[in-house]
C-alpha cells in the first residue's frame, strides 16, 4: 500500500483527498496543514509520496518542498495545487518535484498522480502540460520567470501581503537578506512598490484573489 503524507491548510480538501485516496487503497499516513510542521515530521513519517499544496501560511509549499528535497534527495513529491499558470508548475519541477496537478484535475487524474510518483515516475495532469505546452510555442513567459527561486518565494510571498519581517522568519532569511532580494524582485519586474507587484502576480495568475 502507497503511504501518503497530505499537507494542505483546508481540513476540509484535506478529508476530501483522504476519502478520495483510501478509494485506491492509498493510505494517507499523516497529514499537516503547514510547510513548516510537514518539513519537521518528514523524517519521523517517510512517506511513499507528500502531496503539497502550494499556498498555505508560512513559509508555504514551495519552499517546503525545497526544505524536504534538502532532508532527502530521493522524497517523492507530488504538488497539488489551485495554480493554473505556468510559472509555478516550472518552478515545483525545477526544485526537484516529481509531479503537478492541479486542484480542479478529475479524482482519476489524483490516483494516477499519486501511483506514478510513487514509482518515480513524472506526472503532469493533461490542463497542466498543455498550460506549460502553450506558454512555451507562443513564448508567453511570466516576467517572474527572470526571478530566481529565493527572489521567487520573496516576491509571491510579499504579493500576499506580508512585510519584510514576516518573510523573513518564513523563509529563515535576515530582514537585510530579504530587502536585497525585494530590490532585485523590483528591479526586474519594474513595480515601484508593493501595489505594483501585487498586481503583476494577479496579472499572471501566480495568487489567488
Amino acid at each position: 500500500m502507497i503511504r501518503v503524507m497530505l499537507v494542505d491548510d483546508h481540513a476540509l480538501v484535506r478529508m476530501g483527498f483522504r476519502m478520495l485516496l483510501a478509494q485506491a487503497q492509498i493510505e494517507v499516513a499523516a497529514e499537516f496543514d503547514t510547510g513548516e510542521a510537514a518539513c519537521a515530521a518528514y523524517a519521523r513519517i517517510k512517506p511513499d509520496v507528500v502531496v503539497m499544496d502550494l499556498s498555505m501560511p508560512g513559509m508555504g509549499g514551495l519552499e517546503a518542498v525545497r526544505r524536504i528535497l534538502a532532508q532527502d534527495d530521493q522524497a517523492r513529491i507530488l504538488v497539488l495545487s489551485a495554480h493554473e499558470d505556468s510559472a509555478h508548475p516550472q518552478r515545483v519541477l525545477r526544485s526537484g518535484a516529481l509531479g503537478y496537478v492541479t486542484k480542479r484535475s478529475a479524482p482519476d487524474a489524483l490516483i494516477a498522480a499519486v501511483t506514478a510518483v510513487a514509482a518515480r515516475e513524472p506526472y503532469v495532469d493533461a490542463h497542466t502540460a498543455n498550460v506549460l505546452a502553450t506558454a512555451h510555442m507562443r513564448g508567453h513567459a511570466s516576467p517572474a520567470q527572470t526571478l530566481s527561486e529565493r527572489e521567487f518565494s520573496v516576491f509571491i510571498q510579499l504579493a500576499r501581503g506580508l512585510n519584510v519581517a514576516q518573510i523573513a522568519d518564513n523563509l529563515k532569511l535576515s530582514p537585510s537578506t530579504v530587502g536585497t532580494h525585494l530590490y532585485h524582485v523590483k528591479q526586474k519586474l519594474g513595480a515601484g512598490n508593493q501595489a505594483e507587484l501585487t498586481l503583476v502576480a494577479l496579472q499572471w495568475g501566480l495568487i489567488e484573489i
